[in-house]
């Protein structure tokens, strides 16, 4: 009906502004792009010591290890991400696939495509399988790490942890249906709240050791390194946990926009991770065994409880960002071709970004409670962050690479200046990781690992479902040079076909004349490109061309963000002399029945599966938001 891999690439879009002042914008990016890396300093300096890292706790140690935390800082989050990844936007858009979208672009420009889009594709769907694998790791270990905090309280209370945290994470999954536009705008105002007691609480304690202070110069990173090179590479793997979240920046550029992101995270975000960092860091340094949580003991007793709750509420808003991502990269892959059409809701009449994916939901739901009651504690978890937050950084580095060559045109020289060092960065962290396999890192790279195969299949069996069903198709053109007007019958109304080649005939055209011996006095094949774009522009969304003897053809184009809703897209149909009446048009469908096959096609072990998430997919009719009652069905079987 559609098939986005044989779509022309449709380059126009509209990527749409933001209104707001810009303080209002700063707001309301702490808490749809802060929340992740917000909540980092919970457990990440604690991992650097206490994971398989080893690490002593000398001065030299503590300082060296607040350097590399300071500096995976400003190099990965400030300087890649924020000055250089944000360029990269699709019409205004960011996020891996808008970035792979791009790349696909500009990347097989020169007609040298086939192989060029292959690989382009292939990171982003690698990127696109570990950033689910992230978005089941983050509410986990989020939630586990804040209400760990009960164990400082009051030691009886660590057996609460895991069931308070499970019964949490089913409230948040479960009210995702309703939408979070209210409670959304509580999301900023929390998580300023949160910076703010983040950085007190960071400059209460460096105020009792100001020498930690000597941490913001790379010496120290250096120094490390030179006297334990293999124990500071180890300890890079806990070291990235300070960066989770970073790929938000770029992930939210198309509903905020670069400037109030960049704003918030250079006058807010920053010094309030920095400073609780380095506090944690000088606590260590006064009492090494405050190493059990550094986080809770830089707070006063009576203020341990208050602090709990606050941490609970951030950790919330942290796995609402992260679930709103993987529904919002579902839609891109469904409209990308990646995956088989799901089941979407629109949860806001005036956010497009506002939506809900049922099943995407609940998956989600299952692998997070399965995560939390298997690893149990917020530091068996941080093994397996690394692995899916480390392996998305490489994919957007290496298909960024492919835009600044091809589409920014620069030269060879300067694009290797730019990209090797933080390619290095990147595979270092990602390198660290792969020790920490065993431990846990396994998890993100089966989620990632499946992810690919689905998405791999989906778009291999959609091709050669493509080819079968248009190989011996019958021209257009052909057809109507042997239309008589005496034959077959022509009856009042009009006839939709959707068809994912508008060239030559649908199959359910010549089912309805063969059985039903009739044809509409108006037929329409219509066809529904899906752009690789986010938006396309209103003066491009619909191409109409009259073909004589009542037939016409209509291309609708819909960017990757948008919901394919064709009624809307045909009543843009009136400027260009074709009235469509919804109550006297029937839409004709063409519903395929798969079964495998013993010629060459998909390998054996890839049918069962390409057949079973056909069978899963939205209908047609919700998908493209046809009239139920205007609907008709017609069904052909294909081997495949």
């Amino acid at each position: 009906m559609n098939d986005t891999a044989h779509t022309p690439h449709i380059t126009e879009s509209s990527g749409g502004g933001h209104g707001g002042r810009l303080p209002a914008m700063m707001l309301a990016a702490l808490g749809i792009v802060y929340g992740d890396i917000g909540t980092s300093p919970l457990y990440t300096l604690r991992e650097c010591f206490s994971g398989s890292a080893g690490l002593p706790m000398t001065t030299g140690s503590i300082l060296g290890v607040l350097s590399l935390i300071l500096w995976a800082l400003v190099l990965v989050v400030t300087v890649k991400y924020g000055g250089f990844i944000m360029r990269a936007d699709n019409r205004g858009e960011g996020g891996i696939l808008a970035l792979m979208a791009l790349a696909l672009r500009a990347g097989t420009a020169d007609g040298r495509t086939p192989r060029r889009r292959r690989v382009i594709l292939a990171l982003g769907m690698t990127g696109a399988a570990l950033f689910y694998g992230d978005g089941m790791i983050t509410p986990a270990i989020s939630v586990l790490s804040a209400l760990e905090g009960l164990e400082v309280a009051e030691p009886g209370f660590a057996p609460l942890v895991v069931p308070a945290a499970m019964a949490i994470l089913i409230g948040l999954f479960m009210v995702q249906s309703k939408g979070t536009e209210r409670v959304g705008r509580l999301f900023g105002p929390v998580m300023m709240l949160w910076f703010v007691v983040l950085a007190v609480m960071g400059v209460a304690e460096i105020l009792h050791n100001p020498g930690v202070l000597r941490a913001a110069s790379p010496t120290y990173a250096i120094a490390l390194t030179v006297e334990a090179p293999w124990l500071t590479f180890v300890v890079l793997g806990a070291v990235v946990l300070a960066v989770t979240g970073g790929e938000a920046l770029y992930a939210d550029m198309g509903h905020l926009g670069r400037r109030p992101i960049r704003i918030a995270w250079g006058a807010v975000v920053l010094p309030a991770l920095v400073l609780n960092y380095f506090g944690q860091g000088a606590l260590l340094l006064r009492d090494p065994e405050a190493l059990v949580n550094p986080f809770y003991h830089l707070a006063p007793s009576w203020g341990t409880v208050p602090l709990l709750i606050l941490a609970t509420a951030a950790t919330i808003i942290a796995s609402q960002a992260v679930i709103s991502g993987a529904f919002s990269l579902s839609r891109q892959a469904v409209q990308l071709g990646l995956i088989p059409r799901l089941e979407i809701h629109h949860t806001s009449t005036a956010e497009i970004g506002q939506i809900y994916v049922p099943r995407i939901n609940w998956l989600l739901l299952a692998a997070v409670l399965a995560l939390v009651a298997g690893f149990r504690s917020s530091s068996n978890l941080a093994a397996a962050y690394g692995i899916a937050v480390t392996g998305t950084m490489v994919t957007t580095t290496l298909l960024a690479a492919w835009v600044v060559r091809r589409q920014w045109q620069w030269p060879a020289a300067a694009a290797v200046a730019v990209i090797v060092p933080f390619l290095v960065i990147d595979v270092l962290f990602f390198a660290a990781n792969t020790l920490k396999i065993a431990e846990g890192g396994w998890f993100p790279l089966v989620v990632g690992a499946g992810v690919f195969v689905v998405m791999m299949t989906w778009m291999q069996g959609r091709k050669i479902l493509y080819d079968r069903l248009y190989a011996d198709a019958l021209p257009t053109d052909l057809f109507l040079e042997r239309l008589r007007p005496e034959s077959p019958m022509r009856v009042a109304g009009s006839a939709i076909f959707l068809t994912g080649n508008p060239a030559v005939v649908p199959h359910a055209l010549l089912h309805n004349m063969k059985h039903n011996k009739v044809l509409h006095e108006r037929v329409l094949l219509l066809h529904v490109a899906l752009a690789e774009v986010p938006f396309v522009l209103p003066d491009r969304r619909v191409a109409v061309e009259k073909l004589g003897k009542g037939f016409f053809r209509v291309v609708l184009r819909f960017g990757f963000m948008e919901r394919p809703d064709v009624p809307m897209g045909l009543e843009r149909c009136r400027p260009h002399g074709l009235h469509i009446d919804l109550m006297e048009s029937s839409f004709f469908l063409g519903r395929e029945t798969l079964i495998p096959s013993a010629h060459a096609g998909l390998p054996r072990w890839q049918e069962p599966l390409f057949i079973t998430l056909s069978k899963s997919m939205q209908p047609a009719t919700g998908f493209f938001n046809l009239p139920p009652g205007r609907v008709v069905e017609l069904g052909t079987q294909i081997e495949i």
